[in-house]
């Protein structure tokens, strides 16, 4: 089934994404920067911009007649004539996660920071004083020591991820063609567009056990290697 291929694919891409930008965020927030307060306002708010708008006016952004991505793109040479990103499947891709990691890497970074928090500042320090790198200190103590909160970041964002529908819907209605269509977008059109309520029942029932399977997996693989 294409729809639940495109939304694997959405959310394996989106949550690594997430995870590697979010780190970085909340290592960054959690150093005693001068401006860290301003950082961290500045960081939450496309989190807490509502996702529908948020999906507005990034497609706006990405139009092909007026929209500031494409402007820029010209203005500076990159391109040379403005591309229609959201009628190719590779580049209606792209624009939709972007548009998803730009949107969701604040709460990962929050709650990474939360974590990151707690951590014991001794330990960083018997580790500075061992002569240990900062890469082999991340590998070494943060990372395990953030395990817990990884294995609730993960989990949350994958399962939010997995269901999407509102991204797509707005940017793309799961075009071109059926290219970006979600399970959750294609489950709508079947119940609503369609009005096949029993295969649209099947294919909510069909989200529920990936969701379960998903969960399962997350608890299986980081929840009890945590607990080594």
């Amino acid at each position: 089934m294409g729809a639940l291929f495109n939304t694997i694919f959405f959310t394996v891409s989106t949550v690594a994404l997430e995870l590697v930008f979010g780190m970085i965020i909340a290592i960054l927030m959690d150093r005693a920067l001068r401006f860290r307060g301003i950082l961290r306002a500045t960081v939450l708010i496309p989190w807490a911009m509502p996702t529908v708008v948020a999906a507005m006016l990034w497609r706006w952004m990405y139009n092909d007649q007026s929209g500031i991505i494409n402007a820029i793109l010209y203005g500076t040479g990159i391109i040379p004539e403005y591309i229609q990103f959201l009628a190719e499947p590779a580049l209606a891709w792209t624009a939709v996660i972007v548009t998803e990691v730009w949107k969701t890497t604040p709460f990962m970074a929050l709650l990474l920071l939360a974590g990151l928090q707690v951590i014991p500042r001794e330990v960083y320090e018997a580790s500075e004083i061992d002569g240990a790198s900062k890469v082999r200190t991340f590998f070494t103590i943060t990372l395990p020591l953030l395990r817990p909160v990884l294995l609730v970041a993960l989990l949350f964002r994958t399962l939010d991820a997995f269901r999407v529908f509102d991204v797509i819907f707005v940017m793309t209605g799961g075009g071109p063609g059926n290219a970006t269509e979600s399970l959750s977008l294609y489950t709508y059109k079947t119940m609503f567009g369609a009005l096949d309520f029993g295969y649209g029942s099947a294919l909510s029932v069909l989200t529920f056990v990936c969701v379960i399977i998903i969960s399962v997996l997350y608890i299986k693989f980081i929840g009890t290697r945590g607990q080594q």
